[in-house]
């Protein structure tokens, strides 16, 4: 609804009300609002330091009071339909009521481009992660396997994947080449928001270049010892294709911990989370209580010890998440 009202206004209207445009970029206190044709710098209103207001991040909608000779002034966050966020370090959520909650990345996104690429860096429970992230953000989880033209046996690890949700799509692809590229047009749509994240060296800027044709975004080659890449991409960014669709692109992090996400990780793993609801003590540790329908499975192989140990794990981090959050929920009432 925002953007139909953005598209029938004109420059001319715009500077003496609020208006709603998305924010493009982000660095540190500056802001880039894309509205209409324009990319328009601006800063945030003084009330988002004085309360507990979420800062804009890329991917928002925000009304703004538009400034033709400076700075324009976000004023509010529009509502978010999703959201991909990770823990904040423990100090700092201990410290501001807004990060509580952890740290949103990327708003507003259709899909999230999970990048993980078939070398050394391959790695099945970091991908648990990304994809029950997103599902707890409501996005929708891609999961895009580059350099397929240095692997022997790419099937291997689509059906890994494969195995791992029902709610999940796999391609392989070789950005480098041109390989299986094609395969992406389904989701790079008129409209549409996709969110690309992974580790540094995975060849998410390549990727980004490969989808727009052409040298939009720095690469770096990865140490072939670990495989492992620099930072090439030091802040999110999105990036607007010639048919409408939008690209966000997030720096690579090395690690991603579990933000509270007990129902993202159930639905990646349906099965396991099904399996639960059998077991004879609705409390059922899956330890040694009679009557367990997840040790029956894995007794009788329909479950892998592998696959449960990541579920058990994740709910693990999670939990610590949401005990963390009421902590400093109990803190900021002293």
């Amino acid at each position: 609804m925002s953007q139909i009202i953005i598209q029938k206004e004109t420059k001319n209207d715009c500077e003496a009300k609020e208006k709603i445009g998305t924010i493009c970029e982000v660095q540190k206190n500056s802001y880039v609002i894309k509205y209409l044709k324009e990319e328009i710098n601006a800063k945030l209103k003084g009330s988002f330091y004085h309360t507990e207001s979420e800062f804009p991040v890329v991917g928002d909608y925000v009304t703004f009071i538009y400034n033709p000779n400076g700075d324009s002034i976000i004023t509010s966050v529009c509502e978010r339909k999703s959201v991909i966020k990770r823990p904040y370090p423990s100090d700092h959520s201990m410290t501001y009521g807004r990060n509580i909650n952890g740290q949103v990345m990327v708003a507003n996104c259709d899909y999230v481009f999970i990048v993980a690429s078939l070398n050394n860096n391959y790695n099945f429970n970091r991908i648990a992660r990304y994809v029950s992230i997103t599902l707890q953000g409501k996005s929708i989880p891609v999961v895009i396997l580059t350099k397929v033209d240095l692997c022997n046996n790419p099937g291997r690890y689509v059906r890994e994947i494969e195995e791992l949700s029902d709610k999940v799509k796999v391609h392989t692809i070789s950005a480098l080449y041109g390989i299986g590229l094609e395969e992406l047009d389904e989701y790079l749509k008129p409209d549409k928001t996709i969110a690309i994240l992974g580790s540094s060296g995975v060849g998410k800027s390549t990727l980004v270049n490969a989808i727009c044709k052409g040298e939009v975004m720095k690469t770096s080659k990865i140490r072939e010892s670990d495989s492992k890449g620099r930072h090439t991409t030091t802040y999110r960014q999105m990036i607007e294709l010639e048919n409408g669709a939008r690209i966000i692109d997030t720096p690579g992090m090395r690690e991603l911990g579990m933000c509270d996400v007990d129902d993202g990780i159930d639905e990646t793993f349906s099965d396991i989370a099904e399996l639960e609801t059998h077991c004879k003590f609705s409390d059922c540790k899956h330890d040694t209580e009679p009557g367990c329908a997840v040790k029956e499975a894995l007794k009788r192989g329909t479950l892998s010890k592998e696959r449960y140990e990541v579920y058990k794990k994740l709910h693990k981090e999670s939990n610590h998440a949401a005990k963390m959050k009421k902590i400093a929920k109990m803190r900021r009432k002293l």
